[in-house]
């Protein structure tokens, strides 16, 4: 049987991969923002899973809400990325901190 300290692993694992992914790779924006969804995924997996076995709904609901943020980020990430692919050719982060004025 599947206990919640599985869920909890599965989530810590998850919750790693993302913050090594932000640590080790700060060149490339899209993997930046593939690592923040894996953080935020690990968060709702935890969430329902304590929601699960806690026989409570509200970690359900805030999932939800979680997973709105992330899509409308992820939307506007990839758009902003776009567009300076657009002007500027590259999606590297060092080629983009030229934009501070």
């Amino acid at each position: 049987m599947i206990t919640l300290s599985h869920y909890l692993t599965l989530g810590a694992i998850l919750f790693s991969i993302g913050v090594v992914g932000i640590f080790l790779n700060r060149k490339n924006v899209i993997i930046l923002l593939m690592s923040v969804e894996l953080i935020l995924l690990a968060v709702n997996m935890n969430f329902v899973a304590f929601s699960y076995y806690l026989d409570d709904l509200a970690g359900q609901v805030v999932v939800f809400f979680v997973l709105a943020v992330a899509a409308a980020e992820s939307a506007i990430g990839l758009a902003l990325i776009v567009v300076l692919f657009r002007t500027r050719a590259t999606i590297n982060v060092d080629d983009i901190q030229q934009l501070k004025g």
